[in-house]
């Protein structure tokens, strides 16, 4: 945006800001323009003065304030036409019957630049490399139009009753134009008008980045409160809904350990060794003759588990005490 020549409003100057924008240059100042208005001034005389100078019309033609230019400033359409001329320029009509007019009606795309005028104030839109800008000096910047909104446009600024022509001619070449062919312009923010702009906040002629539409501002900080708002709330609902789940879901059934059985050693004992003594001699008796076949058959086999004869007595313990925990599960 900043390779693009934007003149702020200044008086009632529109008409050079104006042209200086569809030239994109300092081409014109405030002089140069009374100059030319002069000039059809004195054009305009000689033709009444043709009726002669003592005629009515030439009198009340006198009498008249210029129609061209002021004291403030303000220039008449002639007076843009005429200065045009010197770059082959000229301007028609929107509504003219000419051929380039029906085309800009038609597509407004096709054309170059557009000047508006309405109630004394001038303005440009003109084409800038591949993309449209409204280049009205009430802006604090250009403004960037799309294809699709052109025609809207125009047909916008109709509506409100401003008289619209066409540009006919090549333009100078600028530097603007070859920039935004290579890097066209992205704008996020619409400029502001002028009269909105608090005093004393610059006088540039692009907008900084820094500088932003205020409802724009409230909007995007009424956003963020919605947010935090909104994730608060969420934060809530997931809580309460943890809480829900916790409360309705049944509680996990823990196994209860089960005491183990106490292990009575001294019965153990008491049982071992009455097994042994059933199966020993008493003193002082002796066994019958019997086969050493038929004693081992009659003879009770302990389990191979349990070879009595290599275990001690504490060892034997331990394993029956182990067999009678295996036994109680």
């Amino acid at each position: 945006m900043e390779f693009i020549f934007h003149e702020k409003q200044e008086g009632s100057l529109c008409a050079q800001h104006c042209l200086n924008a569809i030239l994109q240059g300092s081409y014109f100042t405030a002089i140069d323009l009374a100059e030319l208005g002069r000039r059809l001034d004195e054009s305009e005389q000689e033709h009444m003065a043709e009726a002669g100078y003592s005629s009515e019309e030439y009198k009340y033609f006198m009498k008249q304030p210029s129609s061209n230019y002021d004291d403030s400033g303000f220039f008449s359409i002639q007076v843009l036409q005429e200065a045009l001329k010197v770059w082959n320029l000229e301007l028609i009509p929107f509504n003219s019957s000419e051929p380039i007019c029906q085309e800009a009606r038609k597509d407004p795309r096709t054309q170059k630049a557009f000047i508006c005028n309405f109630k004394e104030h001038w303005f440009t839109i003109r084409h800038i490399g591949n993309q449209w800008f409204n280049l009205n000096s009430l802006l604090t910047s250009p403004e960037l139009l799309s294809e699709t909104f052109l025609s809207l446009f125009l047909k916008q600024l109709q509506h409100e009753g401003y008289s619209i022509f066409v540009l006919s001619g090549d333009l100078p070449p600028c530097e603007a134009d070859e920039v935004l062919r290579l890097v066209p312009a992205v704008q996020s923010v619409k400029p502001k008008l002028l009269a909105e702009v608090k005093p004393g906040a610059g006088d540039q002629t692009t907008t900084s980045p820094d500088e932003f539409d205020e409802d724009l501002q409230k909007a995007i900080e009424e956003s963020r409160h919605l947010d935090e708002d909104n994730d608060k709330t969420l934060r809530e609902a997931l809580q309460l809904s943890m809480l829900d789940f916790h409360l309705s879901s049944p509680l996990p059934v823990v196994p209860e350990n089960k005491p183990e059985e106490a292990v009575d050693v001294e019965g153990l004992r008491k049982q071992r060794l009455a097994f042994l003594s059933q199966n020993e001699p008493q003193q002082g008796q002796s066994r019958p003759s019997e086969s050493p076949r038929t004693q081992a058959q009659d003879q009770p086999e302990l389990p191979t588990a349990f070879p009595t004869d290599d275990l001690s007595e504490e060892t034997l313990l331990e394993m029956a005490i182990k067999l009678s925990m295996e036994n109680s599960v």
